[in-house]
């Protein structure tokens, strides 16, 4: 495992290649070394700059803040096969991650499926956290109790089972007219440099796909991931207009965590809250770190 930094200009995020398990994944990355880590993990379909101010923010506060384009996303990283793509997998590379920053803890942020693979890391591995940060996505087994007993919410995730079965036709539906359906998930609410620079990075050849893998690999229509008790200080941020994931399953989620505990409802958010109210989310998270 090695890691290469390119030249930046001062004040300028770094820009990191990380080489774990024969994959290589680009990254961002701000503040000093010395710092304790902050690993941000994002979501679909996004990269890593979609944690651009969180990483200045972080970085100016001393902390060590590597966010990483993630299995299926950065170019090195997108092995064929769902096989490649198991939560398993996908735990081992954040861990990995950390590792090669040469830390043994470290504070773990986390939005949408990197918010999975955070529920079920601070499961397997709380003695690595030093605390955690979800954004928008609840803990697994509350999703499962909200879309069992409230209609809303099933109907909310069918896009997931969409991806999952459409295998192809999930790539072409919104790729078509210009990637006009992939455009159109973000539904205005980020600026538009960032979502056309994500859509041309997903329209490389393959790139959608690897990034559907985890769909499709990483859990079932029912959404079963390994995850249970949390025993680490945890965050948990939702947006009070996030479309996919309701209020009932934010609520249940207090309902799996056996530590230090704080559930901040952004008003006025979405999924995208990081990028939608930085300031907010930033000021919170902060607070967090600093209490662990």
């Amino acid at each position: 495992m090695e890691f290469a930094v390119a030249p930046t200009e001062a004040a300028a995020l770094e820009e990191l290649t990380l080489t774990v398990g024969g994959h290589r994944h680009s990254a961002l990355a701000a503040g000093p070394e010395s710092g304790e880590l902050v690993l941000l993990l994002h979501g679909w379909p996004e990269f890593a700059d979609a944690w651009t101010e969180q990483l200045h923010a972080l970085g100016e506060a001393g902390y060590r803040a590597l966010a990483v384009d993630q299995r299926g996303y950065a170019r090195g990283a997108r092995p064929a096969g769902v096989e490649h793509y198991g939560i398993e997998h996908l735990v081992g590379d954040a861990l990995a991650f950390a590792d090669s920053q040469g830390a043994d803890r470290f504070h773990l942020v986390a939005r949408d499926w990197g918010g999975m693979v955070a529920w079920v890391l601070a499961t397997a591995r709380p003695d690595r956290l030093r605390s955690l940060t979800v954004l928008s996505t609840p803990h697994p087994s509350a999703l499962q109790r909200a879309a069992a007993t409230d209609d809303g919410q099933f109907h909310d995730l069918g896009y997931i089972r969409f991806f999952r079965r459409g295998v192809g036709k999930a790539e072409k539906f919104l790729l078509r007219d210009e990637a006009a359906q992939l455009r159109a998930v973000y539904n205005r609410r980020i600026p538009a440099e960032i979502v056309e620079r994500t859509v041309e990075r997903l329209s490389e050849p393959g790139a959608l796909t690897a990034t559907l893998n985890w769909y499709r690999g990483a859990t079932n229509d029912a959404f079963d991931v390994p995850a249970g008790r949390i025993t680490v200080p945890t965050l948990y941020l939702w947006g009070s207009e996030d479309p996919y994931l309701g209020q009932s399953a934010a609520e249940l989620t207090v309902h799996h965590i056996d530590a230090d505990y704080r559930f901040q409802i952004v008003e006025g958010a979405s999924q995208w809250m990081a990028m939608e109210a930085p300031d907010e989310v930033i000021a919170l998270l902060l607070d967090h770190l600093r209490r662990h």
